[in-house]
């Protein structure tokens, strides 16, 4: 069974940081890419960031500067370091999966995790 599985989020004042961890099974996880999305409250799901299968990474401009996106392929787990964090990145976020590189668009993903939520307060 594939799964993407996201953790480490929770409640975090405004400045503070979170890492989230995206663990993947049941696909070969060295031949994807992996995003992270997230859903606001009354919003339409945002791409944030993507790491291909070369390493190679890319950032929405809501959060460059602030988040970080890095794989360890030994673990099978991408994570999302977020610093700086404003009461406008609550959202639930998902991670998910498309082969090879990053395409940008939601439409392009093979696989999704549940999503986790992130709290920060205003």
């Amino acid at each position: 069974e594939v799964q993407l599985v996201e953790s480490g989020g929770g409640l975090v004042q405004t400045g503070g940081s979170l890492r989230l961890s995206c663990a993947a099974s049941g696909f070969s996880f060295d031949d994807y890419a992996i995003s992270w999305f997230r859903q606001a409250p009354g919003k339409e799901r945002e791409g944030i960031s993507c790491i291909s299968s070369d390493g190679s990474t890319i950032y929405a401009d809501s959060v460059k500067g602030r988040f970080s996106i890095a794989s360890d392929n030994a673990k099978n787990t991408v994570y999302l370091q977020m610093n700086g964090l404003k009461a406008e990145d609550t959202a639930v976020y998902y991670c998910a999966a498309e082969i090879r590189s990053c395409t940008g668009g939601d439409y392009g993903m093979d696989y999704w995790g549940k999503g986790i939520l992130v709290t920060v307060s205003s």
